[in-house]
């Protein structure tokens, strides 16, 4: 998959089933899954790539929308800079990401991949 910096470039949700939400959009969509781990499973063939993490309730505030960056560091200094918060930083497997939330409230994510 290609990244665009600075675009829209994947959605979370939560689930506390992921077998069973795995199977939902198997059978409703066509989604194809990856497993990674007991805690994470991301889809595509959905038009945008994404991905469930495991949780009891649904976030209030509906899915993480994920934006890509080339430069994970000048992208969190823009939000900063621009009146935003960050809210969280972590790594997973292949990246790493910060969430901030806007002006308006708004809580997003932005990654970039790591070698």
């Amino acid at each position: 998959m290609t990244h665009t910096n600075n675009h829209i470039d994947y959605v979370e949700f939560v689930a506390a089933d992921l077998g069973a939400v795995k199977a939902f959009y198997e059978k409703a969509f066509g989604w194809e899954f990856e497993i990674w781990g007991e805690e994470y499973i991301s889809f595509k063939s959905a038009g945008l790539e994404g991905g469930f993490h495991r949780a009891e309730k649904p976030s209030p505030a509906g899915a993480l929308i994920i934006l890509y960056a080339d430069d994970l560091e000048a992208s969190e200094k823009n939000v900063v800079e621009a009146g935003g918060e960050i809210t969280e930083r972590h790594e997973f497997p292949g990246g790493r990401r910060f969430h901030f939330r806007d002006p308006a409230g708004n809580i997003l994510g932005v990654w970039t991949i790591t070698n």
